[in-house]
């Protein structure tokens, strides 16, 4: 009997039906439902705010609608905030239903299918597939991680996962996939451009990919001042927002990069402060189990991220609970996997890298606000449910920051926050307010005077009045 002749199977192919892929889909499928669990639950309860998933809810609504891209309550086109063009293709999952889950579903998606470049960097640089299994758990279980799926929404976390398969791509030679993660990278925000920029330097001259440091420096280098200069300057009449973080350096981009090489001693001693100890130290100690001396160049790519945020004044540029650090992650596990594929750094076997990177998690990562801070406005959460009902669609609203990501398939909806005590209440054919939980950038004393302001206000009659909830309407 003749034998059957069998092709051999393609790498890839044997790689996906071996055990460590299956392993491997499993902790991304369970860290994504994870995720987006936590951050709907955190909706649920409201304490999503408006800044900023009610802000990319409205306008993913907008650009489903072929409506003007214009955030009622920030009032400009969105182009002149971050630049983040990425937003059109995010909103085309609204075109099929309208909903902010969307959002949160990409944003668990996002965060966690970086564990698949992980992994394949870390095989790439020599681990074995125990190694490799550990750094991808010590990925997902970084604590910016499960903090930042929490803060609302941002489509920067879409670059995380582009960004660890663009430096794949770089050391594969795929010089196409390469420029195509670069290009999607920079429509997520402004500012990542300098990260662009800065793992050109990296791949330049450490990684001797010439070819792809080129273009990296060239397209980060080329769209920050196209977007910093050109693109959000056309928007907001104030120019490049962001701006207001640096104002002892300067007013405008240029005058900020121009001082920190004419007053250093501005620059250092704004560097050198306690909060910023205490932000560094938050940055590096959940991985520098796995960190060397010896492999620290990939760091030189999360210059431009500690910088910007070790010279703001923005204390939320500060801590792990922001958007802020994102851009600095995926070159923090590539350093790592580099001082383990080289012998180096304090643990090196699988147990003691899971170990330490749950340890990182179970101090850091805000988990705990499940059990105290956002059960706080549990009794008023049937009264602002039973009032979000009552609410018609396309009426313009007035009404808090917390509430809001609940309401803002609308063109217009505004904030009953600091600055608008005496705002005018004609422009509004709907106004909902919670006098218990104001939420943020507002006081009780604040929604008090406004609910005492439309019960004098003869345009309005109550619809709703429950547990210090009310909802007026015309």
């Amino acid at each position: 009997m003749s034998k059957t002749l069998q092709r051999p199977k393609l790498p890839l192919l044997r790689w996906l039906q071996s055990a460590d892929s299956h392993m491997l889909a499993g902790m991304i499928v369970v860290s994504t439902v994870i995720l987006f669990l936590c951050s709907s639950i955190r909706h649920g309860l409201f304490h999503s705010t408006a800044y900023d998933l009610g802000y990319f809810d409205q306008l993913a609504y907008l650009l489903s609608q072929w409506l003007p891209p214009v955030i009622s309550f920030w009032g400009y086109h969105f182009l002149g905030g971050h630049a983040d063009w990425i937003m059109y293709f995010v909103a085309l999952p609204y075109k099929i239903y309208p909903s902010v889950f969307w959002l949160l579903a990409i944003q668990a998606i996002a965060l966690a299918i970086g564990a698949l470049p992980t992994y394949h960097l870390a095989r790439q640089a020599g681990l074995k597939n125990g190694q490799s299994t550990a750094i991808t758990a010590a990925y997902l279980l970084h604590p910016l991680i499960f903090n930042l799926n929490l803060f609302d929404f941002h489509p920067e976390v879409i670059a995380l996962p582009l960004v660890l398969t663009s430096i794949l791509a770089a050391r594969r030679n795929q010089i196409g996939w390469f420029v195509l993660c670069l290009i999607l990278i920079l429509g997520c925000r402004d500012a990542l451009s300098l990260t662009v920029f800065a793992m050109g330097f990296w791949l330049w001259l450490f990684e001797k990919r010439l070819k792809c440091g080129a273009i990296a420096l060239i397209l980060g280098g080329g769209w920050f001042l196209f977007a910093t200069q050109i693109l959000i300057p056309s928007f907001p009449p104030g120019g490049v927002i962001s701006v207001a973080r640096f104002d002892y350096l300067g007013s405008s981009v240029g005058e900020i990069v121009l001082n920190l090489f004419l007053k250093p001693n501005l620059v250092l001693s704004a560097l050198f402060t306690l909060p910023n100890l205490q932000y560094l130290c938050l940055i590096f100690l959940p991985v520098i189990w796995g960190l060397s001396l010896r492999h620290l160049a990939p760091l030189i790519a999360i210059v431009p991220t500690l910088l910007l945020n070790l010279l703001s004044t923005l204390e939320t540029q500060k801590d792990l609970l922001h958007q802020y650090s994102l851009p600095a992650l995926p070159f923090l596990m590539v350093a790592i996997i580099a001082a383990l594929a080289d012998g180096r750094g304090l643990v090196q076997s699988q147990r003691g890298i899971f170990l330490c990177s749950l340890i990182g998690f179970l101090a850091l990562a805000k988990f705990g606000y499940f059990g105290d801070r956002y059960l706080n406005s549990l009794d008023t959460w049937q009264a602002t449910r039973s009032a979000i009902t009552y609410v018609q669609p396309q009426s313009r609203l007035l009404t808090t920051a917390f509430i809001a990501p609940h309401l803002t398939h609308r063109p217009m909806v505004k904030l009953a926050i600091a600055g608008t005590e005496s705002i005018d209440l004609g422009q509004f054919d709907e106004v909902l307010l919670n006098v218990r939980h104001p939420g943020w950038a507002s006081t009780p004393s604040l929604q008090q005077g406004l609910v005492d302001r439309l019960q004098r206000d003869a345009r309005f009659k109550p619809l709703v009045e429950q547990d210090g909830v009310y909802l007026f309407t015309r």
